[in-house]
């Protein structure tokens, strides 16, 4: 089978396995009782995203070939998360224990975002084909993946029920068999000498921290883990609140309240139109514009989800659901760019890591804690007649915090002109 075929079907799953719990888990666990927690369910993918990452690309770099590592953190990602699911269908399901089994599921599957474009790139060179060609058209197919487990779980029921970690569990045990067909990677040989030995800030690949001693760097990685917060909030609470408007009888039967999670798939379509725009907006605009735009955008992702409705104002949420794009892809991709074009190719990759660290880790993690307590204040500890009003006022203040770091960047934020 061509590489590039086989390439495509493991970013496929990679993806399917996350989308299909990642938008509608709060879903199941607002019904299940636990709304009241949903933050720390989505928080700790942030926590783990601080060190296993860093932790299992050193083994792949080391000891175990990354294929094999990606088949092994799938078949433990997957055993846990199909465990979850299966002891969410108890009756007397203990959220201690609940937690615990989805954690670990975590804590194996983020590292496999890395260690599947490790086996990518090393299978495309392998093969004599171009990287910066020939994996964007491959990568693409993760995100049709994470959008079809999305739909195939609202079309199945499965939207508020523990049967998504099934799905999910079960779609990473097919990875986990999958991923040892493909092409082997290489690994280091140990350092034979002290000469050569790296230091333990070396081996974690936290070489790049040096960076915030450079004003411009400091600033830049600073307010990437302020925008950070933004990135896992709707994924926490959108459908929670879509789904809520089936308990009020003039948006009962519509489309959007009784299938929220293919309407939030918007959001991922929209992210895989917006890739196309970046390498133009960059060159016209600059890094900081396009950065702007982002968070502006993140200010209309909110706001909108704050003064729409499933029926007449079903637009808001598309248009929503349609910005989303430019304000996930602008931020992470630009600020990639950014950092690869700022920064020495000694500390390259170590740069990349210390800004996933910022946004996907320290920043998604203080987001989603912060959005539980707001949710928890206006929403799940109100009477229900209240909750309609207190989950607008959550996004509301979701767009006041992305309106505030927008101000911020463009007072504080000076970079220089890069090519």
């Amino acid at each position: 089978m061509n590489i590039k075929v086989r390439l495509t079907i493991m970013n496929f799953l990679e993806f399917a396995v996350w989308g299909a719990y990642l938008t509608c888990m709060n879903n199941y666990l607002a019904n299940a009782g636990f709304g009241s927690i949903i933050g720390w369910f989505y928080s700790i993918q942030g926590v783990v995203s601080i060190f296993m990452p860093g932790i299992m690309g050193i083994v792949a770099d080391r000891w175990i070939q990354a294929q094999r590592l990606l088949s092994l953190c799938h078949l433990v990602a997957g055993a846990f998360m199909a465990g979850a699911g299966f002891y969410g269908m108890s009756d007397n399901c203990d959220i201690s224990v609940l937690f615990t089994l989805y954690a670990i599921s975590v804590a194996f599957y983020m590292p496999t975002l890395a260690l599947s474009n490790s086996v990518a790139f090393n299978a495309l060179t392998k093969a004599g084909l171009d990287t910066v060609k020939d994996f964007p058209p491959i990568r693409i197919f993760g995100t049709i993946g994470f959008i079809c487990t999305m739909w195939l779980v609202d079309i199945c029921g499965y939207q508020s029920t523990s049967q998504q970690f099934i799905v999910s569990g079960a779609l990473s045990l097919i990875l986990a068999v999958y991923a040892l067909t493909l092409p082997a990677s290489p690994v280091k040989a140990a350092c034979a000498t002290s000469g050569n030995s790296e230091t333990i800030v070396q081996k974690l690949g936290l070489d790049a921290i040096q960076l915030f001693k450079k004003k411009e760097m400091a600033i830049f990685f600073i307010f990437s883990m302020f925008l950070g917060v933004s990135l896992q909030i709707t994924n926490g609470y959108a459908n929670t609140y879509i789904s809520s408007f089936k308990d009020i009888a003039e948006y009962a039967d519509t489309f959007g309240a009784q299938h929220a999670n293919i309407l939030i798939s918007i959001s991922q379509i929209s992210e895989t139109c917006c890739i196309l725009l970046i390498p133009f907006f960059l060159k016209r605009f600059g890094i900081k514009s396009v950065m702007m735009i982002a968070m502006g955008a993140w200010v209309l992702r909110f706001g909108l989800f704050g003064t729409g409705n499933p029926g007449t104002g079903v637009w808001m949420f598309v248009l929503s659901c349609i910005v989303y794009g430019v304000a996930f892809d602008f931020f992470n991709i630009s600020g990639a760019l950014f950092v690869d074009k700022t920064t020495d190719s000694n500390i390259r990759s170590s740069a990349q890591g210390l800004f996933m660290i910022m946004t996907n880790g320290l920043g998604a993690t203080i987001g989603t804690l912060s959005a539980q307590a707001v949710v928890n204040n206006y929403v799940f500890y109100q009477p229900e007649s209240l909750q309609l009003e207190g989950w607008r006022t959550c996004w509301f203040i979701f767009a006041g915090y992305a309106l505030l770091v927008l101000v911020m960047f463009a007072i504080i934020f000076h970079p220089k002109k890069i090519n």
